[in-house]
């Protein structure tokens, strides 16, 4: 719990000097959107993204990660050590990773065609709207739904899919990471509409999925927010 709660605060911590940097110079947000990024640019954009991801999915994995380290503790003291559990927790943030490339060419492309702010804002209602009706209807798929039951049952994930050795468990993490991002990535396109630097927007996303996890009912709360994300979107785009 330490160690989760560590890494969360140090990105968290990470992610409110980036907000204030972009506060504090406008300006060089402005600067980039005028030309086009260089390597470095999507590095550090990269960068943002996947310490956003860090402080977002880290709490929302707690449970299973938490049964995992207690399944390594048991075999521990009979004498069959296991593989660390940080080795199971870099593969669940391999993979969000691998989603924070994605969503830094997204926000390229998006840039590239005028459609954000300088602070990363959707730049048009056709844009913001659009968005919240994909992640509403995305709420209410049979795949949403197969993936949130995954995430929904740590101790049956870990008896079906366990793996032994540092690479199961890396494997294992890695899995345990595709079957969140099947139920949050489109979730993400979200921080568009918010704004991607905007905490208290991050929290309210970080909020809601962790929420959707944990509750006994959950997986029906998150459908009902679906149809609300549906109807905000159309309100969006019939105001515009």
């Amino acid at each position: 719990m330490a160690g989760l709660a560590g890494v969360t605060a140090l990105a968290w911590a990470t992610l409110l000097a980036m907000a204030v940097d972009m506060r504090d110079m406008p300006d060089a947000a402005a600067m980039l959107q005028m030309r086009p990024w260089s390597g470095l640019d999507f590095l550090l954009m990269f960068g943002m993204w996947a310490v956003m991801m860090v402080g977002m999915m880290v709490p929302t994995a707690a449970p299973m990660v938490l049964i995992y380290a207690a399944v390594a503790r048991k075999a521990a003291r009979q004498g069959t050590p296991l593989a660390p559990t940080a080795v199971f927790v870099s593969g669940y943030l391999a993979m969000w990773c691998v989603f924070s490339v994605g969503a830094t060419l997204a926000q390229w492309a998006l840039d590239r065609a005028a459609l954000l702010s300088p602070m990363m804002v959707a730049r048009t209602p056709g844009l913001g709207g659009g968005l919240l009706i994909a992640a509403g209807l995305y709420q209410l798929t049979p795949f949403k739904d197969a993936c949130l039951r995954h995430c929904r049952a740590p101790v049956s994930f870990i008896s079906e899919r366990w793996r032994p050795g540092i690479g199961g468990a890396f494997r294992m993490g890695l899995e345990h990471g595709a079957y969140c991002l099947g139920c949050c990535w489109v979730l993400m396109g979200l921080l568009f509409v918010g704004g991607v630097m905007n905490l208290l927007w991050i929290a309210a996303i970080t909020g809601f999925v962790l929420l959707e996890k944990l509750l006994p009912r959950g997986a029906g709360g998150g459908r009902v927010a679906g149809a609300a994300m549906i109807a905000a979107g159309v309100a969006v785009l019939a105001i515009c």
